[in-house]
């Protein structure tokens, strides 16, 4: 059986979504794994979040210090090559932390490491078979990983659907296993993003376009089906960068982190940076001209079409619906 582990990240005394989706994921490299969930912190939040956590996990590693207060790879990296058992299977969140965390720790681990993980066929033997995405996500390969000495895996968020809380395991405090971690890199201040015309993480509903709409001329079109289905215009980082529309309105890791119930993603690809911003399991719907656009992968619905097409003749039948 497998010795299975997931590092939660959390904000605010709240467990981050991807709590249960790399439940899902463990379960899908070995049914039978009794899981323990592994969370940093200090003080009240970090009670919070263990509590929460342990409504899902076998058991929870809890670890205080604060040196913790701030999720900080560099001080997170030596604690778990302290404390993970020989062998160990890790799992972390394909996010901008997790990937400041796995590179290193896979090679004081001597483990192996498979990054922005999308599919997992299994575990055979010593063997796990897992799918990754490459080439901005234009390319889904299949990996045969030796885990025989442990791996390191970054699962995408949002390709794994979230367990079912349904265990209730114990929480485990083992803060003085930690020893004394020395960092060099410390937390200075969190800089909120900036607010606009539109706060995009308070909509329940969001239109959002990509590099599929081509021309700033076109985004009226986006703006027209927005209206229609009493949505707001949301957009992925190209559209920014061309400043086609203001930062406040991006989805992404560098930009917003959205909880909508319903996402329309109009011409957006679906790269891991942007999907890392959408939270809460919301009803995807993904429409692009690229039938191996990597957002169809975690899409509801999935539409091949032109934009510039498509979005016109829905706005229209919507309209016609009223």
């Amino acid at each position: 059986m497998a010795q299975i582990f997931a590092y939660i990240v959390h904000k605010n005394g709240v467990a981050d979504d991807t709590a249960l989706e790399l439940l899902t994921a463990a379960k899908k490299i070995d049914p039978a794994a009794s899981v323990t969930a592994i969370v940093t912190g200090e003080g009240s939040a970090l009670d919070a979040v263990a509590g929460q956590v342990a409504k899902a996990y076998n058991e929870v590693w809890k670890f205080s210090a604060p040196v913790f207060a701030y999720p900080n790879a560099e001080a997170v990296r030596p604690l778990l090559v302290k404390v993970l058992p020989a062998g160990a299977i890790l799992l972390v969140a394909h996010d901008t932390f997790g990937m400041d965390l796995a590179p290193g720790l896979s090679i004081k681990l001597n483990a192996a490491l498979v990054t922005d993980v999308v599919g997992i066929e299994g575990l055979d033997g010593s063997t796990l078979k897992l799918v990754r995405q490459e080439f901005g996500g234009q390319v889904s390969t299949h990996v045969a990983a030796d885990v025989s000495t442990g791996a390191v895996l970054t699962p995408r968020a949002g390709s794994f659907t979230a367990a079912e809380a349904a265990a209730s395991g114990p929480v485990v405090d083992k803060s003085a296993e930690a020893g004394d971690l020395v960092v060099k890199r410390r937390f200075i201040e969190v800089v909120a993003a900036e607010v606009g015309d539109v706060d995009i993480t308070k909509e329940d509903v969001l239109v959002s376009i990509g590099r599929g709409i081509e021309e700033q001329d076109n985004i009226e079109i986006a703006q027209d089906l927005a209206k229609a289905m009493g949505a707001v215009v949301s957009c992925s980082r190209p559209i920014v960068d061309a400043k086609w529309l203001e930062k406040s309105r991006q989805v992404g890791t560098s930009g917003q982190t959205v909880k909508p119930k319903v996402y329309l993603a109009c011409g957006i690809s679906g790269s891991f940076q942007h999907l890392g911003g959408l939270k809460g399991n919301p009803f995807i719907v993904a429409i692009n001209k690229n039938a191996k656009a990597p957002i169809f992968q975690v899409a509801d619905v999935g539409i091949v079409a032109n934009i510039l097409e498509f979005m016109p003749a829905l706005t229209e039948a919507i309209e016609e619906g009223k």
